[in-house]
């Protein structure tokens, strides 16, 4: 039985647009409920703004599979498919790579803290519209746990 790409691709699409990670500071992950985080109180002494590049490899699996699947149609007879569908998951994979990597790039910010304590930091986060703009001079939280760092008021 051959799969229809044409119904396919749609599916394929959606999921991979369901693998972006929000990196603002004022959104949370599933996972990251009811986990115990350690809190710093600082001062911004820098702001810069940045870009976040996209960068996973869901773009490149999403663009091999369905670059399989419509290569797998091409041509008559097993080895004509079979080359098609490894030339197009080639071709797809590279395509949905570039694709992912403009697509996933966002707007973002370099938030350097002078801590309370004495230290400093760097945090760089996705710029939330949800969220107060950061000034330097402005008093914040440095929330941290398990690997994870954000700046909030």
């Amino acid at each position: 039985m051959k799969v229809k790409p044409l119904i396919c691709l749609p599916v394929i699409f959606w999921l991979s647009s369901c693998a972006q990670d929000s990196l603002t500071g004022d959104t949370y992950s599933r996972g990251e409920a009811r986990q115990y985080q350690s809190v710093s109180n600082g001062r911004i002494t820098a702001i810069r703004p940045v870009k976040i590049e996209g960068g996973s490899d869901a773009g490149m699996l999403v663009g091999g599979l369905a670059g399989g699947l419509l290569g797998s149609n091409l041509g008559k007879g097993r080895a004509a498919n079979t080359a098609g569908a490894i030339g197009g998951a080639l071709l797809g994979g590279a395509v949905g790579s570039h694709a992912e990597q403009s697509m996933g790039t966002r707007q973002g910010i370099e938030i350097t803290v002078h801590l309370d304590d004495g230290g400093s930091l760097a945090v760089v986060q996705e710029v939330s519209r949800n969220e107060q703009r950061f000034m330097i001079g402005d008093r914040v939280r440095v929330i941290s746990s398990g690997g994870r760092t954000r700046v909030a008021f």
